[in-house]
C-alpha cells in the first residue's frame, strides 16, 4: 500500500521543489476534545477525523517521513475495508497483522474495524534465534487465532509465507497486495458495542499462545480510566512512543487510547529507539511532548546513552513520564531524573503505573504530578512473615523498596488474596486479584487458560504478588518466578538487582531461576551475561557476584557466566526468566564459566 504523505506533489517535481512535510498540530480549534462516550473505536476514530490531529511517523535518523492525519486514516480504512471483504475474508474472520511501526499497519488495524474483522497483531521482530525463531513465534499465534488470513510487510513476506504454511493459513498479503485488490460493493458491517475488537497476544506465550480477546466495551471502560484517572488527558497534550505495537502498551497506550481522545502521537520504531536510544529525547525535545512512556529498562538505556547532549535538550513539556511493564525500579528513575536535569525534566513527571494485556492495558496509576513514593521494608519479614514491615534505616542487604503504583481506576477492584482465597490486609503480601469492566472476554477459544485465570466471581489472579498500602498496590515480583529454597520465597529481583549494582554490569546483565534439584528443593542458578574474554576477570567477576548474592538474598547458587545477548527478552522489553530457564535446560546458552 503506496502511502501518499499530507503535502500533496505536483506531477514531475524536482526533489529540490518538494516541501518539506509538517507534522500534525498539537490540538484541534474547532473540534472539542472528547474524552469517552464512544461506543466502538470505529465511533472513535469517525470524531477524530473531524480534526487535524494524528499519527507523525520519524525514521531511525530522526527525520519526519510520514504524517497520517485522523482524517486521512479514516479514509484510508475505509477503503482498505472494502479491499479486505473483496478477498473472500467474512465478518468475524480474525487477520493477523505484523505491527511494523508505520501508518500501513495503522490503516489495516482500523479497517478491520470498519469491516467487521477481528484484528490480531503480531510483532514484527526477528528476534534472538533468527528466522527460524520468529516463523515459529508467528505460526503459534496464528494457529492459535484459527487467522484466516495475515497482512504484512513487503520485506517481511518470506517469513510470513513460511509461519502461515506452518500455520494452514491460505491467505498471505503484503499491503501493495491489498492495495491492489478491488473494493468490495458489500455494505460494511462493522463492530457495534457488544462485539470484539481485537485479539492480543500476551508477551512471553511461545510455545502455547494465549490470545487476549478485548471487547469494545473493555478498550472504551481502559482508556476512559487513562484519560481521566491516570494522565488527566489535557488538549495541548503530545504523545510519543516508540514502543511496539503488538504489545499492549503501544497498542492500547499509543495507538488507541489516544486516538480516542484526539491526541496526536509521534513515532520512532522500536527497532530505531533501540539502535539510537537517545533519539527519543532529541525528538520528544524538538516537539515538546508531553506524554511518553517506558519499561524501567527504557529510562536506564536512554540516560546511558544521552552522555553529554542532555544540556542542549529542554524536556521541560514532559509532564508524564509513565512507568509500567515491569516492577519499577526507584534507583534507574532516579539516575535518569538526574543525568535529565540539565534538560528540565522534573522528576515529579514520571508515573508509576500497573497493568496487563489481561485487563486490556492499565490497572491503577499512582497519581499525576506526584512525586515517586517509594515503600522501604525489611527483608527479613519478607521471608519470614510474607509481610512488608516498614524499615527507615538499614542498607540494601536488610531493606528492600518498592515503588507504590496507585490505585485502581475507575470501576475497578484490586485485591491481595493468600493461596486459600481469603483477601489480605494492609501490608500482607499475596497474590494480585483485579475486577472491572477492562477485563478481557477470554482466552481466545482456549475455555481451560480463560477458568484458570478468571474465577466464578469475575476476579482475574494477574499472577503477580503484591500488597495494598493505604489502598493503594505495590508490586513485588511474579508468582512463577518466585524460588522456594530452603523454605523460604526469594523474588529473582532481589538476585538480579544486587549483582547488577558491579560496575562490569547494568541492567537486563542477569536472570536468576530455579532447577529442581536432587532433593526436590529448588537450586538457583544466576546467568551474568559476561563481556571479557580474560580469564582472570571473569573468575573475579563470579566471585563478585557470588559473594553480593550472599549478602542481599542469604542464598547459595550457582553463577554461570554466559555470552553477551544470550538472555530472552519478551515482546515488552521485560526479562524472560523462564525463557532463560529453558534455555539453560535444554543447554543452549553459551556458558564461559561456571561454578
Amino acid at each position: 500500500m503506496e502511502l501518499t504523505k499530507t503535502i500533496s506533489l505536483a506531477v514531475n517535481s524536482s526533489p529540490a521543489d518538494e516541501p518539506v512535510l509538517s507534522r500534525t498540530p498539537r490540538s484541534n480549534r474547532d473540534v472539542p476534545q472528547q474524552l469517552g462516550g464512544f461506543s466502538t473505536l470505529a465511533q472513535g476514530l469517525d470524531y477524530a477525523a473531524r480534526g487535524v490531529t494524528g499519527f507523525n511517523f520519524y525514521t531511525g535518523r530522526g527525520a519526519l517521513d510520514v504524517v497520517l492525519t485522523y482524517s486521512e486514516l479514516r479514509s484510508k480504512a475505509l477503503c482498505t475495508a472494502r479491499k479486505l471483504l473483496s478477498s473472500g475474508l467474512k465478518r468475524l474472520d480474525r487477520v493477523a497483522i505484523v505491527a511494523e511501526t508505520n501508518a500501513d499497519f495503522m490503516i489495516t488495524f482500523f479497517a478491520c474495524q470498519y469491516a467487521g474483522l477481528v484484528p490480531c497483531p503480531v510483532p514484527y521482530s526477528m528476534y534472538i534465534g533468527g528466522k527460524e525463531s520468529y516463523v515459529t513465534r508467528i505460526a503459534g499465534m496464528m494457529k492459535a487465532a484459527h487467522a484466516h488470513a495475515i497482512v504484512t510487510p513487503a520485506e517481511m513476506l518470506d517469513s510470513a509465507q513460511a509461519a502461515a504454511d506452518a500455520a494452514g493459513v491460505a491467505l498471505v498479503l503484503t499491503h501493495d497486495d491489498v492495495a491492489s485488490l478491488p473494493e468490495s460493493m458489500t455494505k460494511l458491517h462493522g463492530f457495534s458495542a457488544d462485539d470484539v475488537a481485537y485479539i492480543q497476544y500476551s508477551s512471553g506465550s511461545t510455545s502455547a499462545p494465549k490470545g487476549v480477546l478485548i471487547s469494545q466495551r473493555a478498550i472504551m471502560a481502559n482508556a476512559k480510566g487513562m484519560h481521566f484517572d491516570g494522565m488527566k488527558l489535557r488538549n495541548d497534550d503530545r504523545a510519543f512512543s516508540w514502543l511496539p505495537l503488538y504489545h499492549d502498551m503501544g497498542l492500547v497506550g499509543f495507538c488507541l487510547a489516544p486516538m480516542l481522545a484526539q491526541v496526536t502521537v509521534d513515532y520512532l520504531a522500536t527497532t530505531a529507539f533501540a539502535r539510537r536510544p537517545a533519539l527519543w529525547l532529541k525528538l520528544m525535545a524538538e516537539n515538546r511532548s508531553t506524554i511518553s512512556f517506558s519499561p524501567t529498562f527504557g529510562y536506564d538505556l536512554a540516560a546511558r546513552r544521552i552522555n553529554g547532549e542532555a544540556v542542549s535538550l529542554d524536556l521541560s513539556a514532559w509532564r508524564i513520564a509513565g512507568i509500567g511493564g515491569d516492577m519499577v525500579r526507584p534507583d534507574v528513575l532516579k539516575a535518569f531524573a538526574d543525568t535529565l536535569s540539565v534538560s528540565k525534566f522534573s522528576p515529579t513527571s514520571f508515573l508509576p503505573s500497573y497493568g496487563m494485556a489481561e485487563s486490556t492495558l492499565a490497572i491503577s496509576f499512582a497519581g499525576a504530578d506526584l512525586p515517586v513514593r517509594v515503600d522501604r521494608v525489611s527483608r527479613a519479614a519478607i521471608r519470614s512473615q510474607q509481610k512488608a514491615v516498614p524499615m527507615v534505616d538499614g542498607d540494601d542487604e536488610v531493606a528492600r523498596s518498592f515503588v507504590i503504583c496507585g490505585k485502581a481506576i475507575e470501576g475497578h477492584v484490586m485485591q491481595v488474596r493468600n493461596e486459600a482465597g481469603v483477601v489480605l490486609g494492609e501490608r500482607e503480601i499475596g497474590r494480585i486479584y483485579v475486577s472491572g469492566p477492562s477485563l478481557m472476554s477470554c482466552y481466545f477459544n482456549n475455555e481451560e487458560a480463560t477458568a484458570e485465570a478468571i474465577g466464578s466471581d469475575g476476579f482475574l489472579d494477574t499472577g503477580d504478588m503484591g500488597y495494598v498500602l493505604n489502598g493503594e498496590i505495590v508490586i513485588t515480583g511474579r508468582v512463577k518466578d518466585l524460588i522456594l529454597h530452603n523454605g523460604r520465597n526469594i523474588w529473582p529481583q532481589d538476585i538480579e538487582w544486587s549483582a547488577e549494582q558491579l560496575p562490569e554490569l547494568k541492567s537486563g546483565d542477569v536472570a536468576a531461576f530455579a532447577v529442581e534439584g536432587q532433593d526436590g528443593d529448588d537450586e538457583v542458578v544466576v546467568l551474568v551475561e559476561c563481556r571479557t574474554s580474560d580469564v582472570a576477570s571473569q573468575e573475579s567477576l563470579r566471585r563478585d557476584v557470588a559473594k553480593i548474592v550472599h549478602q542481599s538474598a542469604g542464598v547459595d547458587c550457582s553463577i554461570l557466566l554466559v555470552a553477551p545477548r544470550s538472555l530472552p527478552f519478551t515482546s515488552s522489553g521485560k526479562l524472560s526468566r523462564n525463557g532463560a530457564r529453558q534455555k539453560y535446560l535444554a543447554g543452549e546458552i553459551d556458558v564461559f564459566a561456571a561454578h
